[in-house]
């Protein structure tokens, strides 16, 4: 079994609350807005992180890939930062397809590929609730989880 941190939109603030969900973890995903170099240095101390550039990511952060691809165990993820942005051929490509931007947290299955958001982690935009994902890989089943960073 394989645990995968997905994390999106923490805009230059890294709580508290996401280093603790992300314990354990063999792997973290950022969605993209990460806001400052120093986020990828400290969720690097968990795991080996990947990340996308987001639409506020400027300076050294601006050198990060607007996609990434990889493999988990079985299985094979595409991510970028926003969901607009995801090729038609992804779902069909991969079992696991990640996207942040609007903030919203969302997980959906499409045929056999789940499509995950898993919202902000940085400071409250809008009325939306902070949150992270964690995708447990076994085998090859996938098992999704949305955590709330609120008390």
């Amino acid at each position: 079994m394989l645990r995968l941190g997905v994390v999106s939109d923490t805009h230059g603030l890294l709580r508290p609350e996401v280093l603790e969900r992300l314990r354990g973890c063999h792997r973290i995903l950022h969605a993209g807005d990460v806001g400052d170099p120093r986020i990828l240095e400290s969720l690097g101390n968990i795991a080996p992180v990947e990340a996308v550039r987001g639409n506020v990511d400027s300076g050294p952060l601006s050198a990060l890939p607007e996609t990434v691809s990889g493999d988990a165990e079985s299985l094979s993820y595409r991510m970028v930062h926003r969901r607009e942005d995801v090729p038609a051929e992804w779902s069909r490509q991969a079992g696991l397809v990640i996207f942040g931007h609007s903030h919203r947290p969302e997980l959906e299955w499409r045929g056999g590929c789940l499509w995950l958001n898993p919202g902000a982690a940085g400071p409250r935009r809008f009325s939306l609730p902070l949150t992270l994902a964690r995708v447990t890989v076994d085998g090859r089943r996938l098992i999704p989880e949305l955590l709330s960073l609120e008390s």
